[in-house]
């Protein structure tokens, strides 16, 4: 039978905590990854790393979270976007349909 490890970790003054290293591992764990907590009628709690529901893009959301972090480091950077650029937009893509419930074409997948 394997050995159990335990490991501790304390809440802050705003009930928030670091995972440990151990867990994290068993867990596989990453950055910006969830937890999923399951309440049994004992009061135990058992943590499992909670997957990413059907269509979540992993990709997307690194790239998202980059975004997220590089307007945090930087908000000096952002810069309205004007209505020249609306309009060029406007005039590229005006009047075309798009089904976004259409299948991608093997070429496009």
């Amino acid at each position: 039978m394997a050995a159990t490890l335990e490991v501790e970790s304390t809440l802050t003054d705003r009930y928030q905590t670091t995972v440990p290293e151990t867990v994290r591992r068993a867990l596989k764990l990453g950055k910006r990854d969830k937890i999923h907590y399951t309440i049994r009628p004992s009061g135990e709690v058992v943590l499992t790393r909670a997957e990413a529901p059907e269509g979540d893009d992993p990709v997307l959301g690194q790239f998202l979270g980059f975004l997220a972090a590089d307007i945090a480091r930087h908000p000096e950077r952002l810069q309205a976007v004007d209505a020249a650029l609306i309009e060029r937009l406007q005039s590229l893509v005006g009047g075309v349909d798009v089904d976004l419930e259409a299948a991608l074409s093997a070429d496009d997948e």
